[in-house]
């Protein structure tokens, strides 16, 4: 990769992105769709520069094209904002929560999203205390068959859908003790949708089983779980109520209005 100098103009590759924001801007700027032409103008960039990279927007669906020759801010970025907020929302509410779950247990509490076919780390209350080292850090990642609460995400998905994400993944395997059999996998996930919880028995880490709970929203989605990870001789079963009323605390906080699951 070319290092840029002071006084040596920008990369190619930065200078796109930096047109890539203008349009957006221009994009931002009105509700109404906006001609190539116009938008050409505004941005000060020759329309073919224009058209080509308005394309490749498009084709991420960053950008739409209501019809020929027109562009309007597309349904991609929405959807990415709103996972941003529902993250930063979840965050907020959760905080205090889960540092008082954790004075409890003196265990790591993990607050996890799911983002595809993964689940991403997004907070975390623990210390050193706890005796076990943190493997996965806020914005570490990890396959949903494998975590506690990844299977909470799958649980909420039809039968059709978790064979496909079987498909996709492989449910390939981190430790002796995991999934990797969708039979086996759709059993675990039974258990889950009865009793509102999942576990991790090793699965992910030799040595590390979790518990996990679900969070939902006030339009009664699955949105984030949160979960206690503990050395596998320490993970007590007796935290499980104070954990589903944590996540159901959580819950109210965001909206959500329904009963808690069973």
């Amino acid at each position: 990769m070319r290092k840029t100098e002071p006084g040596v103009t920008v990369t190619p590759t930065i200078q796109v992105i930096e047109r890539m924001f203008a349009l957006i801007d221009v994009l931002a700027s009105r509700e109404e769709a906006i001609s190539l032409k116009e938008i050409s103008a505004k941005t000060g960039l020759h329309p073919s520069t224009t058209h080509r990279i308005l394309n490749d927007l498009a084709t991420g669906r960053f950008v739409d094209r209501p019809e020929a020759g027109s562009y309007r801010l597309g349904m991609r970025l929405l959807e990415l904002g709103n996972l941003v907020k529902n993250r930063l929302d979840v965050r907020d509410a959760a905080l205090a929560p889960m540092r008082e779950l954790h004075n409890l247990t003196q265990q790591p509490v993990n607050l996890s999203m799911r983002q595809g076919d993964e689940i991403v780390y997004v907070e975390r209350a623990y210390s050193e205390r706890s005796g076990m080292q943190v493997v996965r850090a806020i914005g570490g990642r990890a396959p949903l068959h494998l975590t506690s609460v990844g299977k909470l995400f799958l649980a909420a998905d039809d039968p059709q859908r978790v064979r496909a994400y079987a498909t996709r993944t492989g449910l390939a395997g981190h430790t002796r003790n995991s999934i990797t059999q969708l039979s086996a996998l759709e059993r675990e996930l039974s258990k889950a949708r009865q009793y509102g919880i999942a576990r991790d028995n090793e699965e992910l880490e030799l040595g590390v089983r979790c518990m996990a709970a679900g969070i939902y929203d006030d339009q009664g989605k699955l949105v984030a779980g949160l979960s206690i990870s503990a050395p596998a001789d320490r993970l007590d079963e007796g935290w499980l109520n104070k954990l589903q009323a944590t996540a159901n605390e959580i819950s109210y906080a965001l909206g959500y209005r329904g009963n808690p699951p069973a």
